[in-house]
């Protein structure tokens, strides 16, 4: 029962996609006497967690009830009090945790806190799963660097583009939609500037069924070539960008783009081009958990190369386009022997309709 429970704590969590970053995400259950009297999850960066919203909506006392939780309950002030007491005031019995929480601020704490007070604690159920749904919020809160999501899409036979340029559209619609769903889950969108001058895009979160959260757009222009009028330019509110660029910029259109609305942030130089892993210590500090890169293929090659990307996720259209000259999704210099190739694990794969998504992660060198 505590792996049925817990799943629809891990469901409960998923409803909070999009909106808690860079907090976690999190759903809490309790179950008294065999059946739920309460759940919540985190519903909103600054807002209260899962473990409150989950004794708010109580039907009955929950003294003496079970809670379950896939992170565990944090120990500290923050936005909200140390969840970790109010559990303990509340007279919970047991408490199951799919994971400890890797934030040092809490690190232990907080099983400590309901261990002290008599409270029985079981951890470690569905925690697979609770560290899949939480790697974002694991890779940030452990290196202050954001977690990067390499997204491509190619034919069968490896094209991004026919060899006139067109590629509209590789994949089909539904996987389309998926992208847009990536794009409501990451808190950034990461292009070159040649995606920029190719194809003006907005760069937005377009979600068929409700309103999505748009990432904050990061253009990567090492010379500040970007055209005043281009859409990523526009900024408000909800449709923020970032221009990442270096000391080639010419100081008087600088001026201009930040006139727009958007942030201009200065890397040093990596062979002329801008500073990835610079750059990506520069969004950490910003509090940006988490980069989706849709990048072309020079940008891909050389955040693969910097070793910011952590994961892939790869949509394969079934079309076959052929031609020499058409573009591939990574690019760059390229890598000279098979034995220093990049290598993936834990692959994953998926099917939307016809087409394929193959997900895998960067194996890290230690």
């Amino acid at each position: 029962m505590d792996s049925l429970y817990m799943a629809r704590v891990l469901n409960l969590a998923k409803l909070g996609v999009g909106y808690t970053n860079p907090n976690p995400l999190v759903g809490a259950v309790i179950v008294k006497n065999g059946k739920i009297i309460g759940e919540g999850y985190h519903k909103k960066y600054g807002e209260p967690h899962a473990e409150i919203n989950a004794f708010n909506n109580a039907t009955e006392d929950v003294t003496g009830a079970t809670m379950y939780i896939n992170l565990e309950p944090c120990s500290h002030f923050g936005k909200t009090p140390p969840c970790a007491q109010t559990i303990v005031k509340k007279g919970i019995k047991k408490v199951v945790i799919s994971m400890k929480d890797p934030n040092p601020l809490v690190a232990g704490n907080g099983i400590k806190i309901l261990k002290e007070n008599g409270i029985e604690v079981i951890t470690g159920v569905l925690k697979n799963e609770a560290e899949k749904l939480n790697e974002v919020f694991i890779k940030f809160i452990t290196t202050g660097l954001p977690f990067c999501v390499l997204k491509t899409a190619m034919t069968l036979d490896g094209k991004i583009a026919a060899c006139s340029g067109d590629s509209r559209w590789i994949t089909n619609w539904e996987s389309r939609q998926y992208v847009h769903e990536m794009r409501h889950h990451y808190s950034t969108i990461m292009v070159g500037i040649g995606t920029v001058l190719a194809d003006d895009p907005m760069l937005t979160t377009r979600l068929k069924d409700r309103d999505g959260r748009n990432p904050i757009r990061i253009i990567v222009d090492s010379k500040g070539s970007i055209p005043l009028n281009a859409k990523v330019l526009k900024c408000d509110e909800s449709t923020k960008t970032i221009i990442a660029t270096t000391e080639a910029i010419d100081k008087e259109k600088l001026k201009h783009i930040q006139e727009t609305g958007a942030e201009v942030i200065i890397t040093p130089f990596e062979k002329g081009k801008v500073d990835l892993l610079y750059l990506m210590k520069s969004l950490g500090e910003k509090r940006i958990d988490s980069v989706l890169l849709e990048g072309g293929s020079t940008l891909n090659y050389s955040a693969l190369k910097a070793g910011v990307v952590d994961k892939v996720l790869s949509f394969i259209g079934p079309k076959i386009i052929g031609g020499s000259s058409s573009k591939t999704p990574v690019g760059g210099e390229g890598i000279p022997y098979m034995r220093d190739a990049i290598h993936l694990k834990d692959t994953n794969v998926q099917k939307i309709k016809d087409d394929v998504i193959i997900e895998a992660y960067l194996k890290k060198e230690v």
